[in-house]
């Protein structure tokens, strides 16, 4: 599962482009309206917009609509959307471009989407929950849970920790890497178990630097929630952060390859003889078996769920503070494979703001085109953004994470391009 918006050079990883099938290269685990949304009242657990917004709420929200604007009409995504939240202005909405390129129907923030890494956070914080009543360790080995899960081939569970497990420094292979090598119809809408999925990584050559975003590690962690607590992994974050919260539209797909209730479809590249087409052919890419990325990118859900959920997380509401300045201990990220001046921590991202200061919060991609991105300003602002294909070039990826530095930075400190009149 891909949370990266880098096209990268080295393997079939978050946001790259390499290999048999186009569409794949950007998958990882590591494994994007003519006219604004704007909610008319106050979504369940936001605050009410003010009667009379500030100013300059509406010179952000023409940001935002600029930035999606830029990704639709210059990178030819065919539809994008933004949900932000803000003690200030309220909770709005904006969404450029069409969800479903046969029938025209304009984007919609509302819209579900499956949300790739972004699940990471999710099965993360559930493990943090974990360790703060003391049923795991996260400097414990992965052996004390899971006894002879990880050995082989040099791998050696003994030696590696539940807070690299977390962290990508566990030195574990992606597996997703291997299935990017496979063409789609051999594995796109058949089952996968985890232990199948680690296994086929231990086969892997070893990583060549300490810090390797893969999502074997998160399905990793995924059955250790399972050992503790005698659940599937599903079911606890289920339990434990999607019915607490109210996630409505935030759900696990399990072998379903449909996506339930209103949702954008996805788009990715048809190079690889999927629909006989050849580039700039796009296949439809919106039914998918997810089992094949588990707890490390399997959710489905909404840009306001999304925006939910990390304002929860960041608002004490998941986990006590002790236990989140554990996610935001960070390590540097290689660059080659999210961007410069990232960081991670615990299931998190954190990346500097054009503006000064650092967000933090996840991205995530899947190999059928849609990406999201959910993050935290330093004012507590939240922004959540979606795609329905991915961003084809190093220009179209940064201007993707343009869209962030637009929703959470004050309109004249930022670059970006506005709404033209």
């Amino acid at each position: 599962m891909t949370c990266v918006w880098r096209t990268e050079k080295r393997t079939p990883l978050p946001g790259r482009r390499a290999g048999r099938a186009t569409a794949l290269a950007v998958v990882t685990a590591a494994l994007a309206l003519l006219a604004p949304v704007a909610n008319a009242a106050a979504r369940p657990g936001t605050e009410p917009r003010p009667a009379s917004p500030p100013p300059d709420c509406d010179a952000a929200r023409g940001a935002v609509r600029g930035s999606l604007g830029t990704l639709v009409d210059h990178h030819g995504v065919p539809g994008a959307a933004a949900d932000v939240v803000d003690r200030r202005c309220g909770p709005w909405s904006v969404a450029r471009g069409v969800a479903d390129l046969d029938t025209g129907r304009r984007m919609d923030a509302e819209d579900r989407l499956r949300i790739g890494s972004t699940t990471k956070t999710f099965t993360v914080a559930v493990v943090v929950q974990l360790a703060a009543e003391r049923k795991i360790g996260l400097d414990a080995p992965v052996e004390r849970y899971l006894p002879g899960l990880i050995r082989g081939n040099g791998y050696d569970g003994r030696k590696i920790t539940v807070r690299q497990l977390l962290q990508h420094t566990s030195g574990l292979p992606d597996y997703v890497e291997a299935l990017a090598e496979r063409p789609v119809k051999e594995w796109r809408f058949r089952h996968f178990e985890p232990r199948e999925q680690i296994a086929a990584a231990l086969t892997m050559p070893h990583p060549d630097k300490k810090w390797h975003y893969a999502t074997t590690n998160t399905v990793v962690a995924g059955l250790i929630v399972e050992k503790v607590t005698g659940h599937r992994v599903e079911a606890e974050v289920n339990r434990r952060v999607i019915q607490k919260l109210g996630l409505r539209d935030t759900y696990w797909p399990g072998d379903a390859t449909r996506i339930r209730g209103p949702h954008s479809r996805s788009y990715f590249s048809a190079a690889d003889g999927e629909r006989g087409g050849t580039p700039p052919s796009w296949a439809d890419g919106t039914e998918w078996n997810m089992t094949f990325a588990g707890a490390g990118g399997a959710l489905v859900s909404t840009p306001a769920d999304v925006n939910r959920f990390f304002g929860a997380l960041f608002g004490g509401k998941l986990l006590p503070a002790r236990w989140l300045a554990e996610m935001k201990r960070t390590v540097p990220a290689d660059p080659d494979r999210l961007w410069p001046g990232a960081r991670y921590g615990l299931g998190l991202i954190s990346t500097p703001l054009e503006c000064g200061g650092r967000w933090w919060g996840h991205a995530g991609t899947v190999p059928g085109g849609h990406r999201a991105v959910g993050a935290v300003g330093p004012g507590g602002r939240t922004v959540s953004v979606a795609v329905n294909q991915l961003p084809a070039t190093e220009h179209a990826q940064r201007d993707f994470r343009a869209v962030v530095d637009s929703a959470l930075c004050p309109p004249d400190r930022t670059s970006h391009p506005k709404e033209n009149p």
